[in-house]
């Protein structure tokens, strides 16, 4: 006597969506990755402008990765061990960035920083200049990227048993000493992914960047520049490029994220 396979009908619906999804991503990323030709990639690259835009753009992604880890460390510390009045608007407001349009965002940079601010001023006092340079490059990618920063490193502090601070701090050590060496050991592939996630965002970063520093040029801004100037055959190679550069950075992600053994 036959079986008769019943068919869930929302089993078939989540397939189709997983499809449609999978197809969605990958289709025009396939379509942009071969158009190029080998000579074109190889042309591309020798590139002086092409090869300094690249390089620019890690250059000053690895800058906001290193500021996001100096001043967002501590910070994500405090959001995942301490409880205060506040502490779910602070948390709301690390999310502002990812939220605001990015040309938003360089608007609102130079609009603190111009001469008409007295802010702009004092910095203009000191020498900083935001305008058209690298600082207001590394500025602008700083406050996309830092919100993946301090989020992912919060997570990783939360998945940290306080027992384990406790009994530092009950032996005598510091609060320093404390996070030197428990904290940090345990949580060191949280901050690093966190600085490979940083890195991604700001490697990508365009709207912001093109009203705060369209010169120096980074990669995202000479690929439109290229598409606007000579049209898509032109931009593919350097999309191409940037695209692989995301997924290095995507698999040194995948691999940081990977569980880890079980000491026996």
């Amino acid at each position: 006597m036959k079986t008769r396979v019943q068919i869930d009908p929302f089993f078939c619906l989540a397939v189709l969506s997983t499809l449609t999804v999978l197809l969605f991503i990958l289709l025009p990323l396939i379509e942009m990755v071969v158009q190029p030709s080998l000579q074109d990639m190889k042309e591309t690259i020798q590139d002086t402008d092409v090869f300094a835009s690249i390089r620019l753009s890690i250059y000053t992604a690895g800058l906001a990765a290193l500021i996001s880890f100096i001043i967002g460390t501590p910070f994500a510390w405090l959001l995942a061990r301490k409880t205060f009045w506040g502490k779910n608007f602070v948390e709301s407001i690390i999310d502002l960035p990812i939220m605001i349009p990015h040309p938003v965002v360089g608007i609102a940079i130079l609009g603190l920083a111009g001469r008409n601010h007295w802010f702009g001023q004092i910095i203009q006092n000191l020498g900083i200049q935001i305008m058209g340079t690298v600082t207001g490059i590394v500025t602008v990618l700083t406050f996309v990227g830092l919100p993946f920063y301090v989020n992912t490193v919060k997570t990783g502090f939360e998945a940290i048993p306080v027992r384990l601070e406790n009994v530092s701090r009950s032996l005598g050590a510091s609060g320093w000493a404390t996070f030197l060496r428990v904290t940090f050991p345990l949580a060191w592939r949280s901050m690093l992914a966190g600085i490979i996630m940083c890195c991604a965002r700001a490697i990508s970063e365009f709207g912001a960047i093109v009203i705060v520093a369209y010169h120096p040029m980074l990669a995202p801004v000479m690929i439109y520049e290229r598409f606007t100037a000579y049209g898509l055959k032109y931009s593919q190679p350097v999309a191409v490029w940037l695209i692989l550069i995301s997924l290095l950075l995507f698999v040194l992600l995948r691999i940081v994220s990977l569980p880890r053994r079980k000491q026996i």
